[in-house]
């Protein structure tokens, strides 16, 4: 049986609607107009224990709505939901002691008090036994440095200092299930490596079932074997990196660089950028195999480096989510 099993879900919002100006303004107040803003409709997949899955997708696709029901924060209006067996939403004490959750934009720490304080209240409020927050404190104090911080009020902390706390804080009562959304928005790269290590390591030593929501395609590419593509509150696309590559292209890149900057031509393959003496060409594999085209090419033109790429998960991605009506965030 899935550790995470999702069935149909569906959520909508209601915003109310008024017209521009203070008139407008205050006929808004009596007219009761709503419009409905459909969050989730019919989304469904299934997550095995262990798995590390990328949930991703353009601003308002449905991703942080899906993560917020999977929490126990959102009821939706119709689907099922099971989290280790459980429905969040009507069990939610037994629910939060199995998952830790990190919303990139919001704190669970408390903002006066020191790191180490906030972290001995969140022992009470999940009620950890001595022994286990004492081993759990050590060791992610030590995988994510942050001897230094305990004692520094959370409000003095830099974005990646307190992202690595509220790391921490999510998984202090040892849950078998993590839930990140959008982690590393705003980071530096130095702290965006270490926190995909940290992620990673837990992943592979502690069995941490992770769902990540994030812009970055570096992380998804750093860390997911798996991603779930959503736009409009649909599922696009569930599947491996490779399966998102070939659903949308399967061209490929070759970067070549010559001895004397030789204008390069070839039938089957098309140069698309030019950079003093390297030239980058696409190509479809499909039509000629890379070693075909890198031995053509050798043989026709003074070649001092040659190698072969994919396109970028990024323009990948781009090209998704205009097919799902999106503009790229």
């Amino acid at each position: 049986m899935p550790q995470i099993e999702v069935r149909n879900l569906r959520k909508s919002f209601y915003l109310s609607e008024k017209s521009e100006g203070l008139k407008g303004a205050f006929k808004g107040l009596f007219s009761g107009k709503k419009k409905e803003i459909k969050a989730l409709c019919g989304v469904s997949f299934s997550i095995e224990k262990g798995e590390m899955i990328g949930y991703i997708g353009p601003n308002g696709a449905g991703k942080s709505t899906t993560i917020k029901i999977l929490s126990g924060i959102l009821t939706p209006d119709s689907g099922e939901c099971l989290v280790e067996g459980r429905t969040p939403w009507k069990e939610r004490i037994a629910h939060v002691s199995g998952i830790g959750v990190v919303f990139g934009q919001r704190t669970q720490l408390w903002w006066d008090l020191a790191v180490g304080e906030s972290f001995r209240l969140l022992k009470a409020v999940y009620r950890i036994p001595d022994g286990t927050y004492n081993r759990n404190i050590s060791e992610l104090t030590e995988l994510l440095k942050l001897d230094q911080l305990l004692s520094i009020p959370v409000r003095q902390l830099s974005l990646g200092q307190r992202m690595r706390c509220e790391i921490a804080a999510s998984l202090l009562h040892s849950p078998p299930i993590l839930f990140l959304d959008e982690p590393t928005i705003g980071l530096d790269a130095l702290s965006k490596l270490a926190i995909r290590e940290f992620i990673r390591q837990i992943n592979r030593e502690r069995g941490v079932t992770v769902l990540l929501t994030t812009h970055d395609m570096d992380d998804i590419e750093a860390l997911c074997s798996r991603v779930i593509v959503i736009g409009e509150g649909e599922i696009y696309l569930d599947g491996t990196i490779a399966d998102l590559r070939k659903k949308l292209t399967r061209r490929r890149r070759l970067l070549i660089e010559t001895e004397d900057g030789a204008e390069l031509h070839h039938d089957l393959a098309e140069v698309i950028s030019v950079k003093g003496n390297r030239r980058e060409l696409e190509f479809d594999p499909e039509i000629i195999s890379p070693a075909d085209l890198v031995r053509e090419l050798m043989d026709s033109y003074p070649v001092k480096d040659i190698y072969i790429e994919n396109i970028p998960i990024e323009e990948i991605v781009a090209q998704l989510y205009k097919e799902v009506g999106e503009v790229s965030p």
